[in-house]
């Protein structure tokens, strides 16, 4: 197993690494997302994600959730090479994979500490907050880099090779 395969975590794998990580007084965030074709959006969303804490875990969507969320043509890259790619980020600490329609189920499986997600969602409307801010911990948005998006992407190659 290489490095990055080895921040690929199973649940029961990511629930013990965090404990351990909690247990040594380390702030655990959480974000999640599809992560599909990675762009400059992304990489400054995780970046700030993480600096609100001292570890970075990433729920990352299954090409079956990614599939529902955004329609039979995503995702364009699978879910391995994406976890892989977002493993190589020195700023992530974990990933862990999930087919569930929100990450409610994880994070109350993973109990972070922070919760995150980008400034396109409020508080209200982000899934697992009720359970963060019920166990005394924090949720928080974060400014999204504007006119960056996989979909506004995707249709500008389509756009160019008509």
């Amino acid at each position: 197993m290489n490095f990055t395969e080895s921040k690929i975590l199973r649940l029961e794998e990511a629930i013990s690494t965090i404990e351990d990580w909690q247990r040594a007084g380390q702030k655990v965030v959480f974000t999640n997302g599809c992560f599909d074709i990675v762009h400059l959006g992304h990489i400054d969303y995780l970046e700030k994600a993480r600096a609100l804490g001292d570890r970075l875990v990433l729920g990352l969507n299954t090409d079956a959730s990614v599939s529902r969320l955004k329609g039979p043509l995503r995702p364009v890259v699978n879910e391995y090479a994406r976890a892989r790619l977002m493993a190589a980020l020195s700023f992530i600490d974990a990933v862990i994979l999930f087919d569930e329609p929100t990450p409610s189920q994880l994070i109350e499986a993973v109990r972070p500490d922070i919760l995150v997600k980008g400034d396109d969602y409020t508080v209200e409307n982000i899934a697992g907050a009720d359970f963060v801010l019920g166990k005394g911990g924090e949720v928080k948005t974060i400014a999204l880099v504007k006119g960056y998006s996989t979909t506004a992407l995707i249709e500008k190659i389509k756009q160019g090779y008509k």
